[in-house]
């Protein structure tokens, strides 16, 4: 049986996002401004940026004190010795380094570069610009959850929530959306055992169904001053799901890249 087709539609209305704003009222504002009524089984993608925001997660360097550890990277990395101490308490351990490189396993579990951490499109409220950095959400899983709730008491229906986020990958050039926090949305889809065209059962085929999603919101959702940090997705090919986000992390021992 053939799907649905799969629609993206980005939302422009939301304003921007202040420390402390309800982002489960302002989503649902912006739909109603855009006409959209939740169906069972939409997908809400969310960029980390505005979650990041409304939590509060914002920093000035002015107030960072390098350790000694960020002082001896970033000699090597030739990055801002507090920058480097912000990535430092973000991670669990060093990945690599080299010049203007600092690739780490954050402590979400994910292997990225400087810990997620955000320079573009963040300004703060006093002193200077250029020294204001968002991180990455403490928990994306709780606030995907958090929004996710609050569009079911609004809306009265179930749909997916999505956190993503653009991380560069260890064997190829450029950037792409991926998840870094779901709610209801399946992280994998094992596709082991069924059947293909010729009766072939696969043997190890996982399709990596939230990354695929992050990636396809993340090309709607532009990387510069497009404004559009919302997309709204209707026929998602598989069953939304409460998998939990650690079924997309590779364990370590099959990590051929670390």
């Amino acid at each position: 049986m053939p799907h649905q087709p799969l629609i993206f539609t980005p939302i422009h209305t939301l304003p921007l996002i202040e420390p402390g704003q309800d982002l489960g009222e302002i989503i649902h504002q912006a739909l109603l401004d855009c006409a959209i009524t939740l169906e069972n089984g939409d997908i809400l993608v969310i960029t980390q940026k505005i979650v990041s925001k409304a939590e509060g997660r914002l920093v000035n360097l002015s107030t960072v004190k390098p350790s000694q550890r960020a002082l001896e990277v970033a000699t090597i990395t030739q990055k801002d010795p507090r920058l480097v101490e912000l990535i430092l308490s973000e991670s669990n351990a060093i990945i690599r380094t080299r010049e203007n490189t600092l690739i780490v396993e954050h402590k979400l579990g994910f292997i990225c570069a400087n810990a997620g951490i955000d320079h573009s499109n963040v300004q703060g409220k006093w002193g200077n610009e250029e020294d204001w950095y968002l991180l990455l959400p403490q928990d994306p899983n709780a606030s995907a959850l958090k929004i996710r709730q609050s569009v079911a008491e609004t809306e009265h229906v179930n749909v997916g929530v999505m956190i993503i986020d653009s991380h560069g990958r260890a064997w190829r050039k450029g950037t792409v959306g991926i998840s870094i926090g779901f709610s209801g949305v399946p992280g994998i889809v094992d596709m082991r055992g069924k059947e293909d065209l010729f009766h072939y059962h696969l043997k190890v085929t996982q399709i990596a169904a939230a990354d695929e999603l992050a990636a396809s919101a993340s090309l709607v959702m532009g990387q510069a001053d497009e404004l559009i940090p919302l997309v709204h997705v209707r026929g998602f090919p598989y069953p939304l799901s409460d998998a939990p986000f650690q079924e997309v992390l590779r364990e370590k021992k099959d990590d051929l890249f670390r």
